[in-house]
């Protein structure tokens, strides 16, 4: 089974990066086979990790995490990101976790590719 992280840093919403590493990663669980697909958020992207976004239209980013975490991807936000940004101890979507540079270096070295966002 192909290893793939894709590590992203676009804002959730003014910056279309990080819908469109969303997207790729939705795509990307529907081939067959299906790769092993890890997600790592860092910078403003940790903040579309926060449940009961409600945007007013376009796209919805909780649901587009829903949708990968549904799929088995392992979606994480980095830990001094979301620290620097205060949103440590807010509620995550349900499959988001924080996680640490560590374990980010540990999933590249494992993967066979890595995208960046």
């Amino acid at each position: 089974m192909q290893k793939i992280v894709i590590i992203t840093s676009g804002a959730a919403y003014g910056s279309e990066s990080l819908f469109n590493s969303l997207r790729l990663a939705i795509a990307l669980g529907e081939q067959t086979p299906q790769p092993e697909i890890k997600l790592f958020l860092m910078s403003d992207a940790v903040t579309a990790g926060i449940n009961g976004q409600k945007p007013a239209e376009g796209y919805n980013i909780q649901q587009m995490l829903e949708i990968l975490t549904a799929q088995g991807v392992q979606i994480k936000l980095c830990k001094t990101c979301t620290d620097g940004r205060g949103i440590s101890a807010l509620p995550l979507i349900e499959g988001v976790n924080i996680g640490t540079l560590v374990e980010l270096a540990e999933w590249v070295l494992a993967a066979d590719k890595v995208l960046t966002f």
